[in-house]
């Protein structure tokens, strides 16, 4: 998708995670007989960008390990039964994604830094 020298982590996770993310949700809540514009309204997205998640059109490069597909269908679950929760649980998601060095995988990929770069685990 982006193809830079210098992403900062923050990039990394707008650029690539959170759209991955939506994607997985998108994809549990139709499994879960919600239709497209109610999918779209949950995410704060255009039903343009669901059915894009649909057909493989975006957020295709991040893939998730199972365990990462199960706490996705979790959340999907909770944020169907409350709406309000979406921000909680994409958050919840996010810090899986850095614990799991996610972002970092990515970060190597389109970045010049390094295979011993540890800045996302700075204090």
């Amino acid at each position: 998708m982006v193809n830079h020298k210098l992403l900062q982590p923050q990039e990394i996770e707008v650029w690539y995670i959170l759209p991955a993310i939506r994607r997985e949700l998108a994809i549990a809540m139709k499994n879960l007989n919600l239709e497209q514009k109610d999918i779209a309204r949950i995410l704060g997205i255009s039903a343009a960008a669901v059915s894009n998640y649909f057909t493989a059109k975006r957020a295709t490069e991040v893939k998730f390990d199972e365990e990462m597909r199960i706490e996705i269908e979790k959340a999907a679950n909770m944020v169907i039964k409350d709406n309000s929760r979406i921000t909680s649980e994409i958050q919840t998601l996010l810090k899986s994604m850095l614990i799991k060095k996610v972002v970092c995988d990515i970060h190597k990929a389109h970045c010049n830094v390094g295979n011993n770069c540890e800045v996302c685990f700075q204090e």
